[in-house]
């Protein structure tokens, strides 16, 4: 998750006409405006223009809701369920903090894994271009095979390429565990 751009939030005012202000770069944005500078990491509150309330909540999951209405829906239906079966029951108050540490121990997680599979792979941060160098030489080996008339040579494999592939084998375990959290935090 991004660093908090600025202590002080950027004020955002909110017209009875819906219209959103940014009074820190003195323009009318948009929800998308908002997402970006979420994003980004930008701190901002949003409140009424008329009667000054804060309203950053209802803006928040008013821009989620959007999100999942475009079908970016991140948020299972069994997880929304169990969401609004908490409210008015006594753990009530628990599940805001437990969600919120759940999705930093999350982005935790994210960041090490994306900085397991950079190494992973050589630096590549795109792991997409490490599959296809490995398709590439799979594809000359059967090119070379073919030339050769179908004999099979003995191929000598650098002790790196073991290496590698046990910090493959490694990285496919923690992303197994990682998506059974998920699961887990999903299911209740």
């Amino acid at each position: 998750m991004p660093e908090t751009a600025a202590k002080t939030p950027i004020i955002i005012k909110k017209y009875a006409n819906r219209r959103l202000y940014d009074t820190h770069s003195s323009s009318y944005i948009t929800l998308e405006h908002l997402s970006v500078m979420t994003r980004e990491g930008k701190e901002f509150k949003v409140v009424d223009a008329k009667s000054g309330e804060d309203i950053t909540h209802s803006v928040l999951t008013q821009i989620i809701m959007e999100e999942e209405n475009r079908g970016s829906t991140m948020l299972p239906v069994n997880f929304l369920r169990q969401l609004i079966t908490m409210y008015g029951d006594q753990m009530q108050a628990m599940v805001p903090h437990y969600l919120e540490a759940s999705m930093e121990a999350f982005a935790r997680n994210q960041e090490q894994f994306r900085k397991a599979v950079a190494g992973a792979m050589g630096g590549a941060v795109n792991p997409f271009e490490a599959l296809a160098r490995q398709n590439m030489a799979m594809m000359k080996a059967a090119a070379d095979m073919w030339m050769r008339g179908g004999r099979v040579e003995p191929e000598v494999v650098p002790v790196a390429a073991d290496a590698k592939a046990e910090e493959l084998a490694a990285l496919k375990a923690q992303m197994a565990a990682l998506q059974a959290q998920l699961e887990k935090l999903t299911k209740g």
